[in-house]
Order: structure tokens, then C-alpha cells, then sequence
């Protein structure tokens, strides 16, 4: 009898299916420290526990992709480690901070599956949550992932989730105690509010990062995310290790630094696609358009909507005339922020 784990396949999955994915993780400052090597993050709340106190925080709270990836992570086994690719995401909510010393853990519900025309693979959808070691949920969102077919066997009958465009700004979940009333600009980096954005503006945050093979490897296995695209360079045709989609997400963020410093806390994530594969040696740029804006009832505290474009090419471009992602279009990210008002 087989003691390892070949992962599941298509086939394997029925909606309802409830999976508790292993292994628990216990939190600490060295996550931070690392994932602040890795990317030029600066956000001021995630790194100054004297800041966060000012904001009404008990402390730092991690970086809100730390607990993304983490839980994310988690669920990689179980959901798409015989993927083909990682599609996209919808109707995230951050519902609580994590700070160091917190253990998650993951699950998640198969809510969607359709097999694709060719036979030979599938999507599902799943909702997976975070939650921490007292039992309260931390994250929660949908992600859909083609998965390969194991064989030529019947598929599950089609079931396409409903979800929403967008988290509706009235259903963001702002942490406890946080206030923006003694917000200090000078130390945050920048002195733009909620007030100074416009719905149409774009940002263009300049800086760019090349993306190294061992960086995205290690960056990877930091969350634990066993996907063999990522790791094993006999796992596709063109011999080429596929940069983790959520490693794209945090250069972006962390580059948007440059414009949107005050954009402290993301609370939803309301759509997202992996439009185009990254591969090392390419050159990530960032940047964002304002979508959306909304009062929050904390002291001083708004919501901006945004999207994030990761691209290796121009800002401002997102599709070709043919509709499609423009080729050089990594990640299309729309999510909420805190901001100062």
C-alpha cells in the first residue's frame, strides 16, 4: 500500500467536499523579517509596533499577504498540486489581524467544478478560510485552479458558483480599536488621503524588480506551497519553473509603496487573474488604478478600492484590442485598503 501522496485530480473532487488541510503554523516576527527581505514592503503599520499603537493597535499586525500566503499555502496539497494553473480569485474578506505568535490554520469547501472541453482537465472552485488558534476566522476567499484529469473517466456534473464583482464596502471588516484621528504622514512616507485619489486615476509606481529563480524558489517554500510547477523543471514542456502567482502579488503590493504609502491595510480582495505566466529573469513593474472610495465608521479611516497590475511593460496598459490581457500583464488585482480620509 502507497504511503505517499500523488495530490488529487480532477475527478477527485465533488461539491460539498470539506477538506481540513495540514500542517497548523505558528506565526512569528521572523515571517515578517523574511517576507521584508523579499519584497520592498514599507508599509508602516506592518512595521512599526509604535505606529500601530498610534492607529489603536495592540501591536504590528503582520502584513496582510503574510496571512494570504500562509493560509494559501496550506491548501496547495490538497487543491492544486496537480495544477495547470492557478485562475483567479473573487470575494476575499480579511476579517481579522494576525500578529506574531498567532497559529493558522486552513479549510476549504469545494463550491464549483466544470471540466474544460478538451477532457484532459478542470476547474474548481473552492472557499478556503483562516483561521487562528482561538477558532475565529482570520480570511476567507474564492480561488478556482485547473486541475488535470487522472484519466478519461466521467466527470463531476458542471456546478458554477455565483459570486459576487465586488465585497461591498458596507461588508469590510475594519479591526477593532483601529483609528486614523493622530495619523502621523511624515513617518507613514506620504502625506496623500483617501480625499487626494480620484475614481479613474492612474499611479505609476516606477520601480521595478527582477525576479531571480532561487528568490521566487525560496519565497515559495517559505508558505510551504508544494505546487510542482514551481519547483520542478521536468513539469513543463518548455523546461521553466513558474513563478508562484502570490510571489507576483507581493512585489506589486510592495512596489505600489511609491503613491499608495497610505493604503495601509487590505481588507478585500474582490477579483483577481493570473493574466499571463512570469518566468525568472522578468522584470515586474506595478501599477494602480482608483476604482472606488467609501466611508468607514473608525475615526479617520476610509477605504479606497484599487487595481493592481503587475506588468512587465507600460503602465496604463491592460488589454489589447482583441480584449484580451495584453501579453506583458502578469497579475490584474481589484481590492479595499485602508486609508486615512
Amino acid at each position: 500500500m502507497t504511503k505517499t501522496n500523488a495530490g488529487r485530480f480532477f475527478e477527485d473532487y465533488a461539491v460539498g467536499d470539506v477538506i481540513l488541510h495540514a500542517v497548523p503554523r505558528t506565526i512569528s516576527g521572523g515571517e515578517r523579517a523574511l517576507y521584508h527581505a523579499l519584497y520592498p514592503a514599507r508599509g508602516a503599520l506592518c512595521s512599526s509596533d509604535e505606529f500601530a499603537r498610534s492607529c489603536g493597535l495592540p501591536a504590528s499586525p503582520l502584513d496582510d499577504l503574510i496571512t494570504f500566503h500562509t493560509v494559501f499555502g496550506k491548501t496547495v496539497p490538497d487543491v492544486s498540486l496537480n495544477a495547470v494553473a492557478n485562475l483567479g480569485y473573487a470575494d476575499g474578506r480579511w476579517l481579522a489581524p494576525v500578529y506574531p505568535g498567532d497559529t493558522l490554520t486552513s479549510v476549504s469547501e469545494v463550491i464549483g467544478v466544470k471540466q474544460n472541453s478538451n477532457g484532459k482537465s478542470g476547474v474548481v472552485w473552492v472557499r478556503t478560510t483562516g483561521r487562528n488558534q482561538q477558532g475565529r476566522d482570520v480570511l476567507s476567499y474564492v480561488r478556482w485552479v485547473m486541475v488535470r484529469k487522472r484519466g478519461d473517466g466521467p466527470a463531476p456534473a458542471t456546478v458554477i458558483p455565483d459570486l459576487p464583482v465586488a465585497v461591498a464596502a458596507d461588508d469590510l471588516v475594519v479591526p477593532a480599536g483601529l483609528t486614523f484621528a493622530a495619523y502621523d504622514f511624515a513617518l507613514a512616507g506620504e502625506k496623500h488621503r483617501v480625499i487626494n485619489y480620484s475614481v479613474g486615476e492612474i499611479i505609476d509606481h516606477i520601480d521595478g524588480v527582477t525576479i531571480e529563480e532561487a528568490e521566487h524558489m525560496l519565497a515559495t517554500r517559505l508558505w510551504q506551497n508544494t505546487a510542482k510547477v514551481h519547483f520542478d523543471a521536468t513539469n513543463r514542456a518548455d523546461g521553466k519553473r513558474l513563478i508562484y502567482g502570490g510571489h507576483v502579488m507581493s512585489l506589486a503590493r510592495a512596489l505600489s509603496f511609491n503613491g499608495l504609502a497610505n493604503a495601509q491595510m487590505i481588507v478585500a480582495l474582490n477579483g483577481g487573474a493570473h493574466a499571463n505566466p512570469c518566468f525568472a529573469g522578468d522584470t515586474v513593474r506595478a501599477w494602480s488604478e482608483v476604482l472606488d472610495m467609501a466611508e468607514t465608521p473608525a475615526p479617520g479611516v476610509g477605504a479606497i478600492r484599487l487595481r493592481l497590475v503587475a506588468t512587465k511593460g507600460a503602465a496604463g496598459v491592460l488589454r489589447g484590442a482583441d480584449g484580451k490581457y495584453h501579453p506583458d500583464v502578469l497579475l490584474d488585482l481589484d481590492y479595499w485598503a485602508l486609508m486615512p480620509t
